[in-house]
């Protein structure tokens, strides 16, 4: 058994995303341990969690809204990477790749989410609600 999010490719680079912010801010002084490091680290899961929140909702209309909540997510990272870049956390190199990968994934977001608003449906009503 797999579960829905796990098939998403969306999900997948996002995965990938979330384990790079990980790694990278492993070398982010002690000192930010409570600032940007938890900052961008919240900011990463919430890509992932809100895409996985989001594909067991039932309707599209529902699973669109915690996509762009995902997109602002990485938004956010991205904004925090340039804090991390300005203070000297991160090389020009290291922000360029991930800036390109968080390129990928928002691409990505914003075409499953353009899948499902031109696919719209609501799950149809369970046993109990009736």
């Amino acid at each position: 058994m797999s579960y829905r999010f796990e098939q998403l490719d969306t999900w997948q680079i996002a995965r990938t995303f979330v384990n790079k912010i990980y790694s990278l801010t492993k070398q982010f002084p002690k000192d930010e341990t409570f600032g940007l490091t938890i900052q961008l680290k919240r900011a990463a899961l919430s890509i992932l969690l809100n895409i996985t929140e989001g594909s067991d909702r039932k309707s599209d209309v529902e699973f669109i809204r915690f996509l762009r909540i995902a997109y602002t997510s990485m938004e956010e990272v991205i904004a925090g990477l340039y804090i991390a870049l300005d203070q000297n956390y991160i090389e020009q190199q290291e922000f360029e790749v991930i800036y390109e990968q968080s390129n990928e994934l928002g691409k990505k977001i914003n075409s499953l989410i353009k899948y499902l608003k031109n696919n719209q449906t609501i799950a149809p009503p369970t046993e109990a609600s009736r």
